[in-house]
């Protein structure tokens, strides 16, 4: 079942890649809970990428980055792992920690992907060869988790490459530290809670 906000963020029992645990917020800061498929899918390396060369100005303004594959921890280490990373990597391999999430499967999705997000492809199968055209069909799916542990934004992939927009996320950055400044200003989150939820259930990606 999908999570929608301000639904509260399950908890879930994660150690990364060394072995250390994760915390899934932080008082004062964002968190982007960021699922992904198996190890070696081109779509997944290439999000990590950016995510890699974004996360210094991300980590700057407040954010938090946890990424969760449904794959094992060696084969973590071989793909996303097999370099030093700016964030947590945490191996899923039963994939509870997905289905806690609502995180979906479908094959048709997958080949969505491959044949409307051609370059993204490419991109990724330089990072992973050709053990990336070997995948499977779960799809990927990202959370904004406040402070207090709340879901303030959910974004299911409509394909196998479909990711929250670092823009959006930009976005939420950059309302988060106006309300910190502006106490008064958390008044009006209700308008902005009711956009989220129809955001959510109608996938816009803006």
């Amino acid at each position: 079942m999908r999570l929608f906000a301000p639904k509260t963020a399950p908890s879930l029992d994660l150690v990364d890649i060394r072995g250390e645990p994760i915390h899934l917020h932080s008082r004062g800061r964002l968190t982007l809970l960021s699922f992904f498929r198996d190890a070696a899918c081109p779509f997944c390396n290439f999000r990590i990428y950016e995510l890699t060369s974004r996360h210094a100005q991300l980590a700057a303004r407040g954010l938090d980055v946890v990424a969760v594959f449904s794959a094992s921890q060696a084969e973590v280490l071989r793909f996303a792992g097999h370099r030093p990373r700016p964030f947590p990597l945490a191996a899923d391999p039963t994939s509870l920690a997905h289905e806690a999430y609502g995180i979906e499967r479908s094959w048709w999705r997958k080949w969505k992907a491959i044949v409307t997000r051609v370059p993204t492809l490419l991109k990724g199968l330089r990072l992973v060869g050709l053990a990336g055209l070997r995948t499977g069909n779960l799809m990927p799916a990202d959370f904004l988790i406040d402070g207090s542990g709340r879901i303030i934004d959910a974004y299911y992939g409509r394909d196998a490459g479909d990711r929250i927009p670092l823009e959006r996320i930009e976005r939420r950055l950059a309302r988060t530290a106006s309300r910190s400044q502006n106490p008064a200003a958390s008044l009006a989150t209700a308008p902005t809670i009711v956009h989220d939820v129809a955001t959510a259930i109608g996938g816009d990606a803006s």
